[in-house]
């Protein structure tokens, strides 16, 4: 197939409309294409309020046409998702620890290529994990096994689904594609911005948990993993708790794949207190910034019309003091949810449905932390960093589960009481927030770096930081502030024990912690097989 690049076409094109542009770019006529593929959609904002479609197709066209597009790349459009070469293998089962986009890609390849792995997983299946995540946000009662964070799917299945589609990758592409043989949209393959949306995850990841079942996989949840035993610095067995029955039980394996999220803390305090090589790491810290969609819809594409989707964005400022600040996980359309996964904290994000069609539009606004902000040498110093903040957060909001707020207007202008209440943006969080000095909850240098660039950037999208724009604390879990050291094969210090995912320190995000958790797999199988040869 030939790739045709930037087809320009209306909003709401139609085949038509699409035959007529690539007849005016390439001379190509209807009869003369045989099929043809949209590889990519993506929305020209540049001349507002002259707005289209800019697509990139893939063709296949009769002989008599190949002569017009000689100067077009070759292109393959592959739709086909994991596939390995089965093999039967009747050793111990490989041991993969949670559920999140890691866990769960990784487990999926290595139940595909036949090596029967067992997840374990603390939360709950999707379906009852939701249940205990609106009694959080509802009656404030905190389950610290079942919550955003922890559960089928992880914390991306309470996110808005964002997808880096990068799918000239063949990692990324292999998981895009099982996203949509598993449910997801079929555009996620195409668009420039591709998003599942918080309420389509949950069927996805439930039908990944059923092909690793059906390919001999299995997945155990209300599963704690309590660590692992060791002979001769091998792994050999995998200890967890039983939340059901409250019995520890254990597992016999030569392969643990720690694919935690950056919330287990539990976790990296076990490495730590086993001689397991951790490492401190950068991360970010800061608030989320709530706005109304309209308002972002009308900045972004100078006009209103039904046919745009909800404008997103992403920007960044370089200060003067050195630090940058930057938007993160922007959610059009989203809400603001409560993330906390222990007790006496608060930890922000942002969340939205597939349509996107709430009210707010939401995004983390965060400054670079690192190690040398961090009060000791400890591996976990970073973690205790977090900490400190999130409980303060929590003190500051009424040690109810209510988040700290406050105006943008308020927080330039370093107000230290009668705050205003909210005006016409409405805050999505629950339980509840409460309007306070966000600067008591924040490290000075978090502070001073928001101050700086909220009107900076309110002169590149006008409107992102206006008066009654509202900025909620905190947010602290966009990445992890420690690294599980690990080499070539995705191997710790410890033979046996693997690592992959946000919380191993090496990816961030949906797609990117799924490919690692692919990568991950792969080694282990290379040395499963090495092993039983």
């Amino acid at each position: 197939m030939k790739l045709l690049t930037e087809i320009k076409v209306g909003l709401n094109y139609s085949e038509k409309e699409l035959f007529k542009a690539i007849s005016k770019k390439y001379n190509l006529y209807e009869d003369e294409i045989k099929s043809y593929e949209i590889v990519k959609e993506s929305i020209d904002s540049r001349k507002k309020p002259n707005i289209y479609k800019s697509l990139n197709i893939a063709v296949d066209v009769n002989k008599n046409a190949y002569h017009k597009l000689n100067k077009c790349n070759d292109i393959s459009v592959d739709h086909s998702g994991i596939s390995y070469s089965r093999v039967k293998f009747d050793g111990e089962s490989p041991v993969v620890v949670g559920f999140g986009p890691a866990g769960m890609f990784a487990g999926l390849s290595l139940a595909i290529a036949g090596f029967n792995p067992i997840i374990l997983e603390q939360g709950k299946t999707v379906s009852e994990r939701q249940k205990d995540v609106d009694e959080f946000w509802n009656k404030k009662v905190l389950n610290k096994y079942s919550n955003i964070q922890f559960g089928e799917g992880g914390a991306g299945t309470f996110s808005d689904g964002k997808l880096a589609s990068n799918v000239s990758n063949e990692y990324t592409k292999k998981v895009i594609n099982e996203f949509i043989l598993c449910g997801a949209p079929k555009e996620i393959f195409y668009s420039s911005t591709p998003h599942i949306g918080s309420d389509k995850l949950k069927l996805v990841v439930t039908n990944i948990r059923k092909k690793i079942e059906e390919n001999g996989g299995k997945i155990l949840f209300n599963s704690h993993f309590e660590g692992f035993e060791t002979e001769n610095g091998q792994i050999v067995q995998a200890n967890f708790l039983d939340l059901i029955s409250n019995e520890k039980k254990s597992i016999k394996t030569n392969a643990i794949i720690l694919a935690v999220g950056h919330s287990a803390v539990d976790v990296y305090q076990f490495l730590k207190e086993n001689n397991c090589n951790l490492r401190q790491k950068p991360f970010a810290m800061g608030v989320r910034i709530e706005q109304n969609q309209s308002d972002i819809n009308f900045s972004q594409y100078g006009k209103t019309d039904d046919l745009l989707p909800p404008a997103n964005y992403k920007l960044v400022e370089h200060l003067e003091n050195g630090r940058s600040v930057f938007t993160f996980c922007m959610c059009p359309g989203g809400y603001v949810v409560a993330s906390a996964s222990e007790e006496g904290t608060i930890v922000t994000n942002g969340m939205s449905n597939y349509k996107r069609d709430g009210e707010n539009a939401n995004s983390a606004l965060l400054v670079n932390v690192t190690p040398d902000d961090f009060e000791s040498d400890d591996p976990l110093a970073g973690v205790l960093f977090q900490h400190k903040y999130e409980k303060l957060a929590f003190e500051l909001g009424g040690s109810n589960y209510n988040a700290p707020a406050e105006r943008v207007d308020d927080f330039l202008s370093g107000k230290e009481n009668n705050f205003k209440s909210f005006g016409k943006v409405r805050p999505t969080y629950l339980p509840n927030i409460t309007m306070a000095n966000l600067k008591n909850c924040l490290p000075d240098f978090v502070y001073e770096s928001l101050k700086l660039a909220l009107p900076k950037m309110d002169k590149k999208i006008k409107g992102f930081a206006s008066d009654e724009n509202l900025l909620i604390g905190v947010e602290s879990r966009s990445s992890a502030p420690v690294q599980i050291v690990r080499d070539e094969n995705f191997m710790s210090n410890i033979i046996g024990l693997y690592a992959c995912g946000e919380g191993s320190g090496y990816a961030g995000g949906i797609t990117t912690s799924a490919q690692d958790g692919i990568k991950c797999s792969e080694k282990v199988m290379e040395q499963l097989k090495n092993k039983s040869e």
